[in-house]
């Protein structure tokens, strides 16, 4: 195939080639199809889509589990935790707004977002053994280990060779 026939690599107007540009637009493609709604490219699209989807620690102890997840800004009633099985679902709605008026502008912007995370416990917790507190943002759970799941710990020594 001649030169004549392949696409020509232009450049950007600084000089760079366009691949950058094209990397950071399937980046920005890829960012609104998980957050589920468009956002202006500005660096704002990922910290509320990161503030949409919930940090979650996970501490496991003998006797029980500890889950904390960091949902700031979501009300109690938008906030649902349930357990099927042996899978932990937290799921939630959460909106932000934000104005600014000036002299000569107003600017509204509305964001809204849902979540949903799921956390294999690795036993399926008996009814009442688990404990739910949220307070300021923050959703704690306590979560009992059934005897059953308490008997299949087995400790692994590891010898240095």
């Amino acid at each position: 195939m001649s030169r004549q026939f392949l696409p020509e690599l232009r450049s950007d107007a600084d000089g760079s080639s366009l691949f950058p540009s094209f990397q950071k637009e399937v980046n920005r493609l890829f960012d609104q199809f998980r957050t589920g709604f468009p956002m202006p490219d500005t660096g704002a699209q990922a910290t509320f889509a990161a503030s949409v989807f919930p940090a979650i620690d996970v501490v496991e102890k003998e006797d029980a589990v500890e889950i904390s997840a960091e949902i700031p800004g979501v009300k109690e009633e938008d906030l649902d935790a349930s357990i099927t099985g042996d899978v932990l679902t937290l799921k939630g709605e959460k909106s932000a707004d934000h104005e600014v008026t000036e002299d000569n502008y107003h600017l509204i912007e509305r964001r809204y977002g849902s979540f949903r995370r799921q956390i294999p416990l690795g036993f399926s917790p008996e009814n009442g053994a688990v404990e739910a507190n949220f307070t300021d943002g923050i959703l704690k759970l306590r979560i009992a280990k059934p005897a059953a799941a308490k008997a299949d710990f087995h400790k692994i020594d590891i010898k240095k060779t």
